[in-house]
């Protein structure tokens, strides 16, 4: 028999999936050779069975199926879930005792790209294990054996699964920003079982994103939201990301409750049944989470940034709760510990029902801090993890009083005015930086601190 070997494109090996340009870095052939080299991981774990599905990209048919054949020809029995969200995915994994979970989706990347999310049953599949399915592949070092593939449909059972934990009694106005994500059809299906009044935006599923980038991370991507709360008096409103594991969400008001405020209040509920137990959130949360989640009892954990470190971090301490500033939530309380941008929906209304008042007042007594959002910008590659040890070191010479430096993810600075941060990213060649005081001018002095000691790196600041 011939030996298949394939050498990927470096930059489609990404920390946390694969991701490329679709036709230039991520070809079928490189989704194909995704699935032999990952199924193979998955043989010599013992595994038997995968569940696989895909997002609206009009190339995301032709790759799942050269995935499957892949997967197949490793001896693997995949099930076919077909279009939909990547938690309805994982959920086919978790409710069918299936060993492991594979998604081609895009997520929020640009209309021209796509990619490659695994997972195991047993927890994500990140970093070093997804540059081991490179080398696997130059190799040609496969397992071999004659799988076979059956379509199923699980759509009703993980509406079904979603609305279990459904608690809600009193109609509610909820205005639902799909994004033409991947959940569209799975938002009709749900709110459709949902009392209460809802106001879909954008349900039609369709990548070439028309209306809006579907990445709720970002301000400028929610203001249809906020206009439909307003025109329409919600009580709630909620955004996805392109493949759905990530939410965004708005107040009453049209107010932007980023995903650290959105800790903070699922943290409130999750820590009355689980008292005293870890919370984990990422290096870029504001620090009014941290403290919250002290005051509530809880045990807060600062860990690094990306869905997969959080969830692997739960599975760690055995927090019921995780997530990060992205827009990431894991509820491992009554749910299965992934990250289901539909589920946190779910459990936002519930909180928002019981409460029996407006979803404002449930953070109005959380300190008021200036901050600034995650802010992105490219570096040279040579340079992007070699800028924040500069500034840890230059920092910790200074020696200040009442500075302290936390380097668990590249380097978070806390003063008496607040924080800063500067972090590279996993999975390009971008750094991000953050900042939050207490006052606004504190904020304006953190901000120069950062202009500051990256220009001590030679490099200009996004500020």
């Amino acid at each position: 028999m011939k030996t298949e070997t394939h050498c990927f494109d470096p930059s489609i090996l990404r920390e946390y999936d694969i991701r490329g340009v679709v036709g230039s870095t991520l070809k079928e052939a490189d989704c194909y050779f995704a699935g032999r080299a990952f199924g193979t991981v998955l043989r010599r774990r013992g595994a038997k069975t995968v569940a696989i599905g895909f997002d609206g990209r009009k190339s995301s048919p032709s790759f799942c199926n050269e995935v499957i054949r892949g997967l197949n020809m490793c001896g693997l029995d995949v099930e076919n879930v077909g279009l939909g969200p990547t938690p309805m995915v994982y959920f086919a994994m978790k409710s069918r005792g299936l060993d492991a979970a594979i998604v081609v989706t895009g997520s929020h990347g640009p209309v021209s790209s796509n990619g490659i999310k695994m997972a195991l049953k047993s927890g994500p599949f990140y970093s070093q294990a997804i540059q081991n399915i490179g080398r696997l592949a130059e190799l040609g070092d496969f397992e071999h054996g004659e799988g076979k593939t059956v379509s199923i449909d699980v759509q009703d059972a993980y509406v079904d699964r979603l609305l279990k934990d459904y608690t809600g009694s009193k109609d509610l106005t909820i205005a639902w920003d799909n994004g033409n994500g991947a959940a569209g059809e799975i938002l009709r299906r749900l709110t459709s079982k949902l009392p209460g009044k809802h106001i879909l935006l954008f349900d039609k599923i369709d990548a070439a994103f028309p209306n809006h980038h579907p990445d709720p991370a970002v301000a400028e991507n929610l203001i249809d939201l906020q206009k439909a709360v307003h025109d329409n008096e919600c009580d709630v409103g909620v955004a996805f990301d392109g493949d759905a594991d990530r939410i965004g969400a708005v107040d009453e008001k049209g107010n932007i409750l980023w995903a650290d405020i959105l800790m903070a209040i699922y943290a409130a509920k999750v820590l009355k049944t689980h008292p005293g137990a870890s919370v984990v959130a990422d290096v870029k949360s504001s620090l009014v989470l941290f403290d919250e989640i002290s005051r509530l009892g809880g045990k807060p954990i600062m860990g690094n940034s990306g869905h997969s470190i959080i969830k692997a971090k739960m599975l760690e301490t055995g927090a019921p709760l995780g997530g990060e500033l992205a827009g990431h939530i894991c509820f491992a309380d009554h749910y299965y510990g992934f990250d289901d941008g539909l589920y946190c929906a779910i459990r936002l209304l519930n909180i928002r029902n019981h409460a029996g008042k407006p979803l404002s007042s449930l953070v109005s007594h959380l300190p008021e801090m200036y901050n600034t959002p995650e802010v992105r910008f490219q570096v040279p590659a040579t340079r992007k993890f070699k800028i924040a040890p500069e500034i840890k070191k230059r920092l910790r010479s200074d020696n200040k009083e009442g500075v302290l430096i936390n380097d668990t993810d590249g380097v978070r600075v806390t003063t008496p005015e607040g924080w800063w941060l500067v972090r590279a990213s996993n999975s390009e060649d971008v750094m991000t930086v953050r900042a939050e005081g207490f006052t606004s001018e504190g904020l304006e002095n953190l901000k120069d601190q950062v202009i500051e000691q990256l220009k001590l790196s030679g490099i200009e600041s996004p500020f």
